[in-house]
């Protein structure tokens, strides 16, 4: 009997969360070995795509079955991962997966697009509120009268991305690189953010980056010197251009410039690492938690992979991450309306997401370091919860669950326009620059 015939489409060579997301789902299907498995490797904006390392027998087994010619047998399932206004049916059955916005709310381009596919997935309960609860009114151009509403019309579940335990645990050897990356820090204890600074004016980007860093030093401006908490920052605009790196040390030194001396240490890791050195770089010795201010997330997944650490998380109480996150500090705020300088097409302003309350925050940033030993008895319970309830191999059970129940759907034959393979580049794996310390 033949195997279902299945096509991936997605960024599956990026270094993106997207490509994450789609090399976890591609390789949970391919482990399955029971589907004839074909994937459409696709790019992601300015996202490199060298994130396929051919010594890692995973990465090799997903780039075996990446097309090098235009697929011509209609898949009996088509998955494409991505977002939702590109998205397009080109199997008998097709499954739209994303981690939709991070607002209240999701644009009419993105309900069109989940409605042309079968069953749409997304990754957190949150982001399945934005596509459940969005509604427009369909206006009649001529009479400009109501004509319909266009909401969700496809059933819509939850798949959480799965943190691989084996990559992202516990551990005291530290990749080599981290160390001397990390060599030069003299502070002892240390925050880490990881995440990308998106557009939007300071207090307005998703991640809320620039007042992340505000309310470090007012938590921090009044200890002596050699007791301040530094922060590390694995931050970029999205690509390790020293162009980029640059900007993010102009908009760091913009923040910390008022504070002078009084400013605590800020230290930029601007760089392609891999997981695994990702891995050493949340379980440093240096690295004592975890923190994000972000404003909304699909899903949230440095949080997840920083949770097996068992080290603490001090994050916002919005959003993708809560879904996991059940013994970190989650911090209070209020909705706020998306600022017009960190909207566009799809993250529209007349949208809502979540504003720390920052007085609030800077407290609990000095009363974990005052009182860590405290936070780390409850924090050493989410590594367990992660690798019990949201870990790789669970996720993969559960999505390949989901495509047994859409085999069972799959129409004989439709009449559908097969997707066409599109020449992308391959890009050189860049070096990580050194560490840079920001000077008020």
């Amino acid at each position: 009997m033949m195997k279902p015939f299945i096509v991936i489409q997605g960024p599956v060579a990026t270094r993106s969360g997207y490509g994450n997301h789609t090399r976890d789902l591609a390789l949970s299907l391919l482990k399955a070995n029971k589907y004839d498995i074909q994937i459409v490797s696709l790019p992601w904006g300015v996202t490199p795509m060298n994130a396929l390392e051919m010594d890692n027998p995973n990465h090799a087994l997903i780039a075996k079955h990446i097309a090098t010619q235009n697929i011509t047998r209609q898949p009996d399932i088509f998955i494409q991962i991505s977002v939702p206004n590109e998205f397009q049916p080109h199997g008998k059955y097709n499954i739209g997966i994303t981690a939709g916005v991070e607002t209240t709310i999701v644009s009419h381009e993105f309900l069109q697009g989940c409605n042309k596919m079968d069953k749409i997935i997304t990754t957190s309960e949150f982001s399945k509120s934005g596509f459940v609860e969005s509604v427009y009114d369909q206006v009649d151009k001529n009479t400009n009268q109501k004509k319909e509403e266009l909401r969700l019309t496809k059933p819509i579940e939850v798949l959480f991305e799965g943190v691989d335990t084996d990559t992202y645990k516990k551990v005291s050897t530290i990749h080599k690189s981290v160390t001397n990356e990390l060599a030069s820090i003299k502070d002892n204890f240390c925050y880490l953010f990881v995440g990308h600074w998106l557009r939007g004016n300071i207090g307005q980007d998703r991640k809320d980056v620039g007042m992340m860093i505000k309310t470090f030093c007012e938590a921090f401006k009044r200890k002596a010197s050699k007791n301040r908490p530094a922060l590390i920052m694995k931050t970029s605009h999205a690509t390790f251009s020293i162009m980029d790196r640059d900007q993010i040390m102009a908009k760091i030194q913009q923040v910390i410039a008022p504070y002078g001396d009084k400013a605590p240490n800020i230290y930029l890791v601007h760089g392609d690492l891999s997981d695994d050195e990702m891995n050493s770089l949340y379980n440093h010795p240096k690295v004592k938690a975890m923190v994000s201010f972000t404003k909304g997330e699909g899903y949230g997944r440095p949080l997840a992979e920083f949770g097996m650490t068992g080290k603490p998380i001090i994050a916002t109480n919005f959003s993708g991450h809560v879904d996991f996150l059940k013994y970190a500090t989650l911090l209070p705020g209020e909705l706020t309306q998306v600022h017009k300088s960190a909207a566009d097409k799809f993250i529209l302003e007349h949208g809502k997401w979540f504003t720390v309350n920052y007085s609030y925050a800077a407290k609990i940033l000095q009363d974990v370091v005052d009182n860590y030993k405290n936070y780390c008895e409850v924090s050493r319970k989410q590594s367990h919860h992660i690798k019990t309830n949201f870990s790789l191999s669970k996720m993969g059970e559960l999505f390949c669950k989901y495509i047994d129940d859409a085999i069972k759907s799959v129409p004989q034959q439709t009449q559908l326009k097969l997707p066409k393979l599109k020449k992308v580049g391959n890009q050189p794996k860049l070096k990580l620059p050194k560490l840079k310390k920001v000077e008020a």
